[in-house]
């Protein structure tokens, strides 16, 4: 297992791109659309010699999208975050890559998690599948990580490097993510 990405949440990408210029002095890419969940990101690659392949995922509902019929991911549906977000964006959650998401998940299982079921996903050149639960919850037990597991292709493959950098990753009682940005290092604390 190896971090995948970071997820920030924010009321509307418009919010979230301020957030990561104001916090991390760099203006994120456009990334895509969600069908599945009714959302869109922008992304920030934030690959560095101990996280090759990372990045970090602004995230919102789109308000051009109709409902997706099912709870969506990071808890994005629950009320307490909706209005969390009112008051700026931020860190809520992380996800890993895993090589084999069956054999990941029956793992959780054994030990009593329930970390979701797999679902396949895809956007121009990338396809993944990605555990996701019924009821769209993050996983808060010792703040465990969605899984995925990527196709042939992962967006840091075709995102230029941004100067910011993830020196560590820390996921126990909460989330903590210390990056090294053009505004010097700064630590990100999981919200909501």
């Amino acid at each position: 297992m190896e971090a995948d990405h970071l997820v920030v949440a924010a009321a509307s990408l418009a919010q979230g791109q301020a957030w990561c210029e104001q916090v991390l002095g760099v203006t994120p890419l456009p990334g895509g659309k969600h069908a599945l969940m009714g959302t869109h990101n922008r992304l920030l690659n934030i690959s560095s010699a101990l996280y090759p392949r990372c990045y970090l995922e602004i995230i919102a509902m789109d308000p051009e999208a109709p409902p997706p019929g099912r709870a969506r991911w990071f808890d994005l549906d629950q009320p307490a975050l909706q209005q969390r977000l009112q008051d700026g964006a931020g860190l809520i959650h992380w996800v890993a890559r895993v090589p084999n998401l069956d054999a990941a998940l029956a793992q959780c299982r054994s030990e009593g998690v329930d970390a979701g079921e797999p679902v396949a996903a895809s956007r121009g050149a990338l396809s993944w599948r990605i555990a996701l639960r019924e009821d769209g919850r993050r996983l808060k037990r010792e703040a465990l990580p969605v899984l995925i597991e990527w196709g042939a292709a992962h967006p840091c493959d075709h995102m230029p490097a941004s100067g910011v950098q993830l020196l560590a990753l820390e996921a126990r009682d909460g989330l903590r993510a210390r990056l090294a940005t053009p505004r010097g290092e700064i630590m990100l604390e999981q919200i909501g």
